[in-house]
């Protein structure tokens, strides 16, 4: 049996009735609850969850509609019950957002935009019957959106999006639950440290996982841009992702973008990594569910799980960073000579990997890859050590190799390794910061070498490894913590990554004022990250009377 009753004229966001309706219906006599504005959305919902009643035929989109499951055929005594609950329930809501710190408010998009006249962004969780309409006008105020709203139509996202699009902003959605742009939480967002690493996604939770998974490697987010899960879709075409990457690109913040999608379509999936390949910073892909026929494409690595992709993104920027404190040696070639032999096999795999060269299958002398003027040498090998003990005994020969560089300026790049632990010697790094202290003095400044070492050990070890990376360190040596790291850096600092896209970047970037239409949450958020914003209480205009909202449109 259903009994109702409206309340009229009482708006109220999506979200806040969810939550009274919950908990009204954990009260006695009732089997369930429906609370909801009267919208016509709303009105089909409820008739097709079993909660209509005729009365509802009156309701306007600004009327509350209170459905109510009971076992009892007319109960009216529950219908008084819940009415009176449902009064407590709304002054609760009103008492807490009277609470705290004071929020700016306005109740009209004009007013909205008087308190808050340099608003660069608006974000939408009202009705999705509605928030096409607020975002287009939003537009035309050129202001950025961000919609969390849902049940907008396709043919309204295009549109939205590619005015967007021709204005330099973007449309972040709809059903967009996660964006952070220059550390303002935009509706679900988590708090991550400032950072080098730009994220775009058509997925809110792999946003998350990303911010989540980077900052727990100890990196930092420059910005995350939320697409809406359909963007990536034929019938979207990728708008919002196009300007997503060309606005980082712009960003000097963002030194390395991850990008995360369910699977797109392929042309657009295509379109997305034509782009990518034009932006001149290293790209992590990740479209979840597709192939991967190729690990790497110029500057995009393909990853296969959000894990990976946090991984490849955080080796990327610690690559970004160790370059900028090395000297430029583009064009050079790359001696790497190391004293583990596996260490040796390992590095030429990778480096032929990235050169496209081939590692040397006979390994004479020691030699594990001999190409185009690329070495990596196992000085290990048993040519090495015939009468002379292991370098990771004694460093003797290690050393007069690095001494021949002296005679090698095509060699830009040295690469070396630090084996510790029982049965090596006393003091491996001082030893090593000694003879490339010497190196550098004959080389002199018009021979710049960058040189880049692993410490393979622990902290637990007689040397101590941190006591190791100390000495490197100082003696300017580039100390990374794996072999893919330093053949990546190795090959980034031969071969720098072209110039990319030097548009300006969006204003929007360094920094948002928000309007905030619906959810008050959102708006208390950003206000206790100190970000401008003015919260925009909205209702339907002329209360959901579309005729009548025509009519004062024309008046306008």
């Amino acid at each position: 049996m259903i009994q109702a009753f409206i309340k009229k004229g009482s708006f109220q966001d999506s979200v806040s009735l969810m939550l009274i309706s919950r908990k009204l219906s954990e009260s006695p006599g009732v089997e369930d609850i429906s609370v909801m504005m009267g919208t016509p959305a709303n009105k089909s919902l409820l008739e097709a969850t079993g909660f209509w009643h005729p009365q509802f035929s009156d309701a306007t989109p600004n009327d509350i509609c209170v459905g109510i499951k009971t076992e009892s055929k007319n109960d009216e005594a529950i219908t008084a019950q819940i009415a009176e609950a449902l009064e407590l329930a709304l002054k609760a809501v009103s008492q807490g957002q009277q609470g705290g710190k004071r929020l700016l408010k306005a109740r009209s998009w004009r007013t909205a935009r008087q308190k808050m006249p340099d608003a660069n962004l608006v974000l939408i969780s009202i009705a999705g019957e509605y928030a096409a309409g607020l975002a287009d006008q939003a537009l035309d105020d050129d202001c950025n959106v961000m919609m969390f709203s849902d049940n907008v139509s396709v043919e309204q996202e295009v549109a939205l999006k590619t005015k967007a699009r021709s204005k330099g902003l973007i449309v972040m959605g709809p059903d967009c639950g996660t964006s952070n742009i220059a550390g303002a939480p935009l509706a679900f967002a988590n708090v991550a440290p400032q950072g080098i690493i730009g994220i775009i996604g058509a997925s809110g939770t792999g946003i998350q996982e990303l911010t989540s998974q980077i900052t727990l490697a100890g990196q930092g987010v420059s910005h995350a841009i939320g697409l809406g899960g359909r963007d990536l879709t034929a019938e979207i075409g990728g708008i919002s992702a196009m300007s997503a990457l060309r606005m980082l690109a712009a960003d000097k913040q963002s030194q390395v973008l991850a990008f995360v999608s369910k699977p797109p379509a392929d042309a657009v999936r295509t379109r997305v990594i034509e782009k990518m390949k034009t932006l001149g910073k290293p790209v992590v892909a990740l479209f979840l569910g597709a192939p991967i026929t190729q690990k790497r494409d110029g500057n995009i690595t393909f990853a296969a799980t959000l894990d990976e992709a946090a991984r490849l993104a955080v080796l990327q920027a610690e690559v970004q960073q160790r370059a900028a404190e090395q000297p430029a040696v583009s064009g050079g070639k790359i001696s790497g000579l190391y004293a583990g032999g596996t260490l040796a096999a390992e590095c030429a795999m990778l480096l032929a990997e990235q050169l496209g060269i081939e590692a040397d299958s006979d390994h004479h002398h020691g030699s594990m890859l001999d190409a185009d003027g690329h070495r990596i040498i196992d000085m290990g090998d048993d040519f090495y050590t015939q009468g002379k003990p292991h370098p990771m005994i004694d460093p003797s020969t290690r050393n007069q190799e690095i001494a021949r560089l002296a005679q090698q300026p095509q060699v830009g790049v040295l690469l070396l390794d630090v084996v510790i632990g029982y049965g090596a010697q006393e003091d491996p790094a001082d030893s090593m910061a000694n003879e490339v202290k010497k190196l550098r003095e004959r080389r002199g400044a018009s021979q710049p070498l960058a040189v880049i070492a692993t410490v393979t050990g622990t902290e637990q070890d007689p040397q101590q490894r941190s006591r190791q990376i100390a000495t490197l360190t100082e003696a300017g040596i580039a100390v990374v913590t794996s072999l893919p790291e330093a053949v990546e850096l190795a090959c980034q600092l031969i071969a720098p990554p072209a110039v990319g896209i030097s548009d300006p970047a969006p204003a929007m970037l360094a920094g948002v004022s928000v309007i905030n239409a619906g959810l008050r949450s959102f708006a208390d958020d950003l206000q206790s990250n100190e970000i401008p914003v003015v919260h925009y209480q909205w209702a339907p205009v002329a209360g959901g009377n579309q005729r009548m909202a025509n009519i004062l449109r024309k008046l306008k």
